[in-house]
């Protein structure tokens, strides 16, 4: 007989299934969240300082990075969560 609090095979498959929707929904969100707000920084920057292509162009840059860094962070912390 199994233990009542102890999640069953069917109840693990879920739950892990909705952990990697989760997962995937956040890393779009992310990426896409970080490069448009570096699109509004570049785009702000060059209203500043001129030659607003250029600074358009770094700001989408850095955002697609800082989006990669927090996905990369995102990715660790679930992996370190699920062996636990």
């Amino acid at each position: 007989m199994k233990h009542p609090e102890q999640p069953n095979d069917e109840n693990r498959k879920l739950r892990k299934s909705f952990q990697a929707m989760g997962l995937v929904s956040a890393i779009g969100v992310d990426l896409a969240g970080c490069t448009i707000g570096g699109y509004f920084f570049g785009k702000w920057l060059g209203s500043m300082w001129g030659n607003q292509g250029l600074w358009v162009g770094l700001g989408v840059l850095f955002g697609m990075l800082s989006g990669a860094a927090a996905i990369v962070s995102l990715i660790k912390k679930v992996t370190r969560d699920s062996d636990e």
